[in-house]
């Protein structure tokens, strides 16, 4: 196996060994804190542009299976982890690790010192870095990594969306009792599998569609997705979300809630470094409830920006930031961290049914007529 380093754009450096599908990649790099869920990890297009390093040491142990992929594709430019397992033992796995990452061009690096990678991340922040098997001296390798594009000011919702409609298949017996308008911004399959569940006809659009597309066509809510890079940039969207607010329900998710936030006046800033993992304790402020959420997120919305029409609902109590909001007189609302549990805990499938009562109550009162 070649030997790789990781060099941070603040020139500090450490060592690993490529264990997938050996190249030179750069980007922003995270660290993820789940002790499980690297192929929903993998798969989630909100790492569009970064690499992830796991926390946990042991990666690789139950393999890979078809029926945890979130996505049509692996979006992150690479994998970090501390110890590799090229032999995996789950009844559910299909191939490894490794398999999978080299059928889709994904760097694998192991041996690194994840627990140093962290710290140093978490005192620093999170910044630019190059992965390379080079040999070139650092000051030759740190040019070209001046030439990596921040994370600020990039929309990489575009590079992840779906490029035309489409039609989630609605799998439930009994007749759908809502018509749903999902803008993909990145979408996780999970998120569409819980929206049906909860009887919900999922159509999916592509993140510039005019919202004029959405109301010929009589949909019953409209949900915005989660999805990568900085949310300022995606300004269909956002328009998008102006032109259909109090016009039909409407409920974020991560970068979706970001998105809100902009529409409604509010303001955004990047994280020092993120919120990435399973295990992010998140308070309900409605019942006194702390929720164990799944999170994947390196922007936020500025709490002291929002209007007093904003109800605040959840806070984060590691660093007290936005977790969710609701509007007082529009059928709006969102969170910031991933209810749908893909990977994680089911402590928040709740808010699915809360934007159905949210459309139901809706459609009783007529609130259709309601004007900006």
């Amino acid at each position: 196996m070649k030997s790789a380093r990781l060099l941070f754009e603040d020139g500090q450096v450490y060592s690993g060994r490529v264990f997938a599908h050996a190249s030179d990649k750069s980007g922003e790099v995270v660290f993820n804190t789940g002790m499980s869920g690297y192929q929903e990890i993998l798969t989630d297009p909100s790492y569009c542009g970064q690499m992830v390093l796991m926390t946990y040491p042991l990666i690789g142990n139950y393999g890979i299976n078809a029926e945890d992929i979130e996505s049509k594709s692996l979006y992150l430019n690479a994998f970090l982890v501390r110890e590799y397992i090229d032999f995996p033992s789950n009844f559910r796995s299909q191939k490894t690790l490794k398999t999978y990452l080299e059928e889709h061009n994904i760097l694998g690096v192991e041996e690194l010192d994840t627990r140093a990678i962290t710290r140093h991340i978490r005192e620093a922040g999170a910044q630019r870095a190059l992965l390379t098997t080079s040999d070139e001296p650092i000051e030759t390798l740190l040019k070209k990594l001046k030439d990596t594009p921040k994370m600020e000011g990039q929309n990489l919702a575009k590079e992840v969306s779906c490029k035309t409609p489409y039609i989630w298949p609605y799998t439930p017996n009994e007749t759908p009792r809502y018509k749903i308008a999902v803008i993909d911004c990145g979408i996780k399959y999970n998120i569409l599998r819980h929206l049906t569940n909860n009887h919900c006809a999922c159509t999916v659009f592509p993140y510039n569609t005019p919202a004029q597309t959405i109301l010929d066509q009589n949909f019953d809510g409209v949900f915005i997705s989660n999805g990568p890079g900085d949310p300022e940039p995606v300004h269909e969207t956002i328009q998008l979300i102006k032109d259909l607010l109090g016009k039909l329900p409407l409920f974020g998710i991560c970068l979706g809630q970001q998105l809100l936030g902009l529409a409604l006046g509010g303001k955004t800033y990047k994280l020092k470094f993120g919120h990435h993992g399973i295990n992010h304790p998140v308070k309900n402020l409605k019942n006194g409830h702390v929720e164990i959420t799944s999170q994947n997120h390196g922007f936020n919305v500025d709490l002291n920006s929002l209007s007093n029409e904003i109800d605040i609902t959840h806070i984060n109590l590691n660093d007290q930031t936005l977790e969710g909001f609701r509007h007082k007189h529009f059928p709006a609302f969102a969170v910031q961290y991933h209810p749908e549990a893909g990977p994680g805990q089911n402590d928040s499938l709740y808010l699915f049914q809360e934007f159905t009562e949210m459309i139901a109550s809706f459609q009783k009162t007529g609130a259709k007529n309601v004007s900006q």
